[in-house]
């Protein structure tokens, strides 16, 4: 049974690859996402796919999907819902687009501190408060969202309590030119119908078995350690908390589950360094624009010594 689970997660990353034209580090990104019950928080252009990846991805795990296009005047309430009353029946719920599987969220930093707060308890905890109501969030429960880096007109930064929620992020880069003809070439064309790979009970149990996967003290502790060594950068002002070890340990494991193995190897941790550290490295004033978190990432890796199998 555990095998014909993990054969039908591959065939969902398969036919998300089939779908979507030149993403496949971000195909890979969003199943250790989703095994491993962790968020992805997307940077890059407009127009580059990142809707449509994920409304495909939604479809492939049968869950429900809901975007949000975040402004400024965008209030807790329009995210979260809230109560209203009906003379034909009284007080009723009307709940928010969190309540869903898979949400998107556009252009996150966007939303005033107020609204961005929003996804802080739904994020963590899985659930959300209305006006006194604590309500669980379907599962699972995944959220994707967008920030744009270039336009820095009307928009909030995103506090690093918030970006600590993310597990992992992504850049999201323009097609190369034969990428791009593609895309143009089946532009226009009727897309192919989604069917669910998966139910979201397979999802869980997916989850369940990925939890299984052995994590050796040798890798654990190489973790830690390129943790603690991103920290002690002296370009880095404030960097990584323990949050980004436990999403390093559980995106790991979830990689491994995905190649079909029943252990972790430092292969595994190098392969989702960036991904974890790289939105979570506040970088001091004075070296921005010198240096960046991929170049930063990529020095600890070198420096960190790795466990002998």
């Amino acid at each position: 049974m555990a095998g014909d689970l993990r054969g039908r997660v591959r065939l969902l990353g398969e036919k998300l690859s089939g779908l979507i034209v030149g993403h496949e580090g971000l195909v890979r990104l969003l199943m250790v996402a989703l095994l491993s019950g962790g968020h992805v928080l997307l940077e890059g252009p407009p127009g580059t796919g990142k809707t449509t990846i994920t409304k495909a991805f939604a479809g492939l795990i049968g869950g429900s999907f809901r975007r949000i296009q975040m402004t400024s005047d965008l209030l807790p309430s329009d995210i979260l819902g809230g109560f209203y009353y009906d003379p034909g029946g009284g007080w009723r719920l009307r709940k928010g687009a969190i309540f869903a599987n898979v949400l998107l969220v556009d252009e996150l930093n966007r939303a005033p501190p107020r609204t961005q707060s929003a996804f802080l308890e739904a994020m963590q905890e899985g659930q959300a408060s209305i006006e006194g109501h604590t309500l669980p969030l379907p599962r699972p429960f995944l959220v994707v969202a967008t920030m744009q880096n270039a336009d820095t007109e009307g928009v909030y930064p995103l506090p690093l309590v918030s970006l600590d929620r993310f597990a992992y992020s992504y850049g999201v880069e323009y097609p190369p030119p034969s990428v791009e003809e593609e895309i143009v070439r089946y532009a226009g064309k009727p897309q192919p119908r989604v069917e669910p790979v998966l139910e979201p009970g397979q999802v869980l149990a997916a989850q369940e078995e990925v939890s299984r996967v052995r994590l050796p003290d040798s890798v654990l502790s190489y973790i830690v350690s390129i943790v603690d060594a991103a920290r002690r950068q002296p370009e880095v002002r404030i960097g990584p908390s323990p949050r980004a070890s436990i999403a390093l340990a559980k995106g790991s494991k979830a990689l491994a589950y995905l190649e079909g193995m029943d252990y972790v190897v430092p292969d595994h941790v190098k392969a989702l360094a960036g991904s974890v550290l790289r939105h979570r490295l506040i970088l001091r004033a004075v070296h921005r624009g010198r240096v960046s978190p991929e170049d930063i990432v990529e020095r600890v890796l070198k420096s960190v010594e790795v466990p002998k199998p």
